[in-house]
């Protein structure tokens, strides 16, 4: 009878077990994939899962950028030079889409971004040419050679870095310059004045080649004309003399153009304060140290050099 109990108490656990511990568990259900053999601009994410094929993309379209010239090379990242993309949509499609299906991955670049980097990259670039300029060997001048300088062509380079950059292309890419011509040559080289203030001469040369000498007045052993490199400031044809702001002068009125005038029809000031090549109508001072500095001429021979030489022209000073 005790048994019987017991075979029956049993029986009435088992039929009150609640229902789901007779039931197995649900299966576990897989993330989904992109279809098989889908490509985003070449790059397989077939089998992959949303997280695994964005951060794929994603590092591939953010190889860095190589620009080189010559031996210089610039390492930039493409949203740097203004190039953006939907990595989110693109895979979004790629799930969408049938088994081997090649998708493209857009990119637009923002024009303003892409401009303010090659100008930042032009500045590194540029080069300034070197003009030719005139030295003094010997007493007589020599002219340097010129040198070319070098521009970054902003609008090529600038095209084809957008064009790379939608072709997931990442260089190197070298970028386009274009050579600036100087301005001054040996060939276009212009007048060079030599002044020997101790034997009171004026040479004009063209360039290295001598054109005529003059007899010229300087200063006096108190106001000597001062040795150097100088240039021509200023050409004036009839000019005012101004007193100076020196105690000679002290007391002296402006004299106007015209006879009298102690500049004569022609003044050419020179870089060296207070001091210029004139003309003088006291020819007889012509071959001495006579002036405050400057250098006389007789009037004709500074009428015709007035008209050969110019604003800018070299004139070197010298003791001999």
């Amino acid at each position: 009878m005790r048994r019987g109990l017991l075979v029956a108490t049993l029986a009435a656990l088992v039929l009150a077990a609640p229902a789901w511990a007779q039931e197995p568990p649900p299966p576990t259900l897989a993330a989904p994939v992109v279809p098989e053999g889908v490509t985003i601009a070449g790059v397989p994410v077939g089998g992959m899962a949303s997280q695994q094929a964005t951060l794929t993309v994603q590092a591939f379209f953010n190889r860095h950028f190589l620009l080189t010239f010559r031996t210089r090379t610039w390492d930039v990242r493409p949203a740097r030079l203004g190039a953006r993309t939907d990595v989110a949509g693109a895979v979004a499609q790629a799930f969408a889409s049938a088994p081997y299906t090649a998708l493209p991955l857009v990119v637009a670049v923002d024009r303003a971004k892409l401009k303010a980097y090659v100008t930042r990259l032009a500045a590194a670039v540029y080069r300034a040419p070197r003009n030719s300029i005139a030295v003094l060997r010997n007493l007589k001048p020599i002219i340097t050679k010129p040198r070319d300088g070098l521009a970054l062509t902003k609008l090529d380079t600038r095209v084809l870095i957008r064009k790379a950059l939608v072709a997931h292309q990442r260089g190197p890419l070298e970028v386009v310059t274009h050579p600036l011509k100087p301005r001054v040559t040996q060939a276009n080289f212009g007048p060079v004045v030599v002044i020997r203030r101790g034997s009171r001469r004026l040479y004009l040369y063209k360039g290295t080649g001598l054109r005529r000498t003059f007899r010229i007045a300087v200063g006096l052993p108190q106001y000597p004309t001062p040795v150097g490199r100088w240039k021509i400031v200023v050409k004036q044809r009839h000019p005012w003399w101004y007193p100076p702001d020196s105690p000679w002068a002290q007391g002296a009125s402006p004299i106007p153009p015209g006879p009298g005038n102690p500049l004569g029809t022609r003044w050419m000031g020179l870089s060296a304060s207070g001091v210029g090549i004139h003309g003088t109508p006291d020819a007889a001072s012509v071959g001495y140290s006579a002036s405050h500095g400057c250098i006389r001429m007789r009037i004709p021979e500074a009428e015709w050099l007035f008209t050969r030489v110019r604003v800018g022209t070299p004139v070197f000073i010298v003791r001999a």
